[in-house]
């Protein structure tokens, strides 16, 4: 079976390759100016405090699924996440794949005053940077993409921004990759290689997750990622240990995501 994930990041680095020889590291700081003293929100402690923990993404397409919203608009959608009571976004910044662009992100902190999640496939220090210019609280990094070493390494620049860390795995073997510089752990439940989706994942790894946290004497906050579709998920995954819950396409797929997100958070139980 095809694997997409080697396929996205063979693509990345090009991507990220061009960018930096476009852009270089010390114009991009420059150009950044007073973004780089804005104070970022904290996504860990929204989700935390929320009732309903719900993680609303942007996303025009998917490998998967194709085209989910083709002439979605930051405008249109962002803030009206924010009014139905999102705890954070999620926005996809990655184009060819996902139909996403850092102009999104950047349009998106315009209008947000709610924690924004960089959500790309993060290998390069330099797109840690572009993430804390462009107005994101939080980056994901994907243990599937990175090494232990690199993981820990791209999570310590981003403490060193004021960024928080969403470590995402599919998979118990990739706990080894959680660090102090993380700050909430998450499981997708969408295998990045078939991107077949199976919300059971979370359930099957909330237990090692929480042992295997307390072990290394860390408290990260735990995050569900993908294929949620129902309020009654979400209930089982809050008892199971999860404060926080990815949710894009289930949104996405409607004409008015936002008030698709309002009905939603109205279903969960008080």
């Amino acid at each position: 079976m095809k694997d997409i994930l080697q396929d996205i990041i063979a693509n990345k680095r090009i991507e990220v390759d061009r960018q930096k020889q476009a852009v270089q590291l010390r114009t991009l700081l420059a150009l950044g100016g007073e973004r780089l003293e804005r104070t970022t929100y904290s996504m860990r402690a929204s989700l935390a405090a929320s009732s309903s923990g719900i993680i609303a993404e942007f996303k025009r397409k998917s490998p998967s699924k194709g085209w989910l919203h083709p002439d979605a608009a930051i405008p249109d959608i962002i803030p009206a996440y924010q009014q139905a009571g999102a705890s954070a976004c999620s926005i996809l910044t990655d184009p060819q794949f996902f139909g996403g662009s850092l102009g999104d992100l950047c349009q998106a902190r315009k209008l947000a005053e709610i924690p924004l999640l960089r959500k790309d496939f993060i290998i390069d220090e330099y797109q840690v940077y572009q993430a804390r210019v462009m107005g994101a609280d939080a980056i994901l990094l994907i243990a599937a993409c990175l090494t232990p070493d690199q993981c820990l390494s791209l999570a310590e620049l981003a403490h060193t921004l004021q960024l928080e860390t969403l470590l995402e795995i599919h998979s118990e073997s990739e706990l080894g990759h959680l660090n102090p510089h993380i700050d909430m752990l998450g499981v997708n439940n969408r295998n990045l290689g078939t991107f077949h989706t199976d919300v059971e994942n979370s359930f099957r790894l909330a237990e090692i997750m929480q042992e295997v946290s307390k072990e290394k004497d860390l408290a990260p906050l735990l995050v569900s990622e993908s294929g949620i579709s129902d309020t009654a998920t979400v209930s089982r995954l809050r008892e199971a240990g999860f404060r926080g819950f990815l949710i894009g396409e289930t949104f996405m797929k409607t004409e008015e995501p936002g008030d698709t997100l309002s009905a939603f958070i109205g279903g969960l139980p008080c």
